[in-house]
């Protein structure tokens, strides 16, 4: 098995809306100017990055916005035209949750378990139907498609259909989960949530809290997987009310290795000695206290939601945003890990910050697939990375983005025009098919 990072390409109507309650980045930077095709080619650039440290990497497409589809549901007629200009004047807030290009956090687009730990063998995807936030809930049927244009091969892959129901099955996708693993025994599957369905349970007071466990267990039962090797976690209330609104802010893991801060879990002595029984005394964790790296700084600078590149012979690779690297107690932290008795041997820092701006780090802008050869050798678009499909790529988004976007911009009916082309073009270059809505 292989692990393959399915990048979010960038959408060509990246802005900072200001959008998700308790995404302190998203909030703070609500309503500056943001530039598009800077924020594509930082995204291309990483994906480069990850790709020449043989790592397997590829690529998934950005979600067509203004979601027009989306603003004909919700009562606005007329031509695209009519529709932007209607809906902009009475209710402009709903035009910018439309245009939010927050599918470019795929983390958020599925759950993955691969074919070695699913009971028929097969890879199992659930998109995240992402039910706690209007403007990424509008995702799902478009990630559904898309996923299954990749993993077509029915004998091979099962993309199911995103949760059914409403806020009590809320699932945020795979950057509530963790998949850990050692040589000689079956992985372990960690489920982390931050509030009940049903039932009675502690919660934070001043953010909201996305995963359910509810949500969780369904994903399990979807997935085949074993009981005995999940396990369901509660996200430290805390650590939400700071803004840690998905566990990957919070927490990362690959293989042996977990990476976290004391307020990452709720009950987090249980949950390592648990660990420790499923996989092992090869299983070890760094972790960050408080006094150590303040919430406050891990929030701001985001060293958890970096990428853990596990390399053949074992040792694993940190990659940080560039805010950790000068943000002083997180390099710190960071390079104290380096330092440990672990499979860490250095640490390399990207720049993302159209990214970074909105939340999203580099562990936000990729979902893990791990595949075998044959598996990667059956997904039916041209989405692994190549160089001659990211010079493609970089010049389809030269061509097609905006280097400036301010708030207003989005209700232009000239750039959802200008977007609809750009991702009509994409989809034959990266051989999708009609997966857009406007393509049907």
């Amino acid at each position: 098995m292989r692990e393959f990072n399915f990048d979010g390409l960038v959408g060509p109507t990246h802005n900072y809306g200001g959008l998700a309650p308790g995404n302190v980045a998203s909030t703070v930077n609500e309503g500056q100017i943001s530039n598009p095709r800077e924020a594509a080619l930082q995204g291309l650039a990483k994906m480069r990055f990850v790709h020449e440290l043989g790592v397997g990497q590829a690529v998934l497409p950005p979600h067509p916005r203004p979601s027009l589809r989306t603003l004909r549901a919700l009562g606005f007629s007329g031509s695209d035209e009519q529709l932007l200009a209607r809906a902009a004047r009475e209710a402009f807030h709903l035009v910018r949750l439309a245009s939010s290009a927050a599918a470019m956090w795929t983390a958020n687009a599925a759950t993955v378990a691969p074919s070695t730990d699913s009971a028929d063998g097969r890879t199992h995807l659930t998109p995240a139907n992402l039910q706690a936030m209007f403007h990424r809930a509008i995702e799902a049927s478009t990630t559904t498609r898309v996923l299954r244009a990749i993993f077509a091969d029915p004998k091979r892959f099962m993309v199911h259909e995103p949760l059914p129901g409403g806020g009590q099955f809320a699932d945020e996708g795979a950057a509530n989960h963790t998949r850990l693993f050692v040589s000689g025994r079956p992985a372990v599957h960690v489920f982390a949530w931050g509030r009940r369905g049903w039932g009675e349970f502690v919660g934070p007071k001043k953010y909201p809290a996305r995963q359910t466990l509810e949500a969780s267990q369904a994903v399990a039962r979807l997935h085949q997987l074993d009981p005995e090797r999940t396990l369901f976690v509660q996200q430290c209330p805390d650590g939400i009310d700071a803004g840690a609104f998905h566990t990957d802010v919070l927490a990362v893991g690959t293989g042996c290795f977990l990476m976290l801060h004391e307020r990452a879990f709720n009950d987090l002595r249980g949950a390592v000695v648990r660990l420790r029984e499923m996989l092992g005394d090869r299983f070890c964790y760094e972790l960050a206290s408080e006094d150590e790296l303040p919430i406050k700084d891990a929030v701001a600078a985001y060293p958890f939601n970096s990428q853990l590149i596990e390399k053949d012979d074992g040792t694993i690779e940190i990659i940080a945003p560039k805010d950790a690297e000068e943000t002083p107690r997180a390099k710190d932290f960071l390079e104290r890990v380096v330092a440990g008795r672990n499979p860490v041997t250095a640490v390399r820092y990207l720049d993302v910050r159209q990214s970074m701006h909105n939340g999203g780090g580099p562990a936000c802008l990729r979902l893990r697939v791990p595949l075998s050869t044959e598996d990667a050798a059956a997904l039916s678009a041209r989405v692994l990375y190549s160089e001659s499909l990211a010079a493609e790529l970089a010049a389809w988004v030269q061509k097609h983005y905006r280097d400036r976007l301010t708030p207003n911009d989005i209700s232009d009916p000239l750039l959802a025009r200008e977007s609809m082309a750009a991702l009509d073009e994409l989809t034959s270059i990266m051989q999708l098919g009609s997966v857009y809505d406007f393509q049907q």
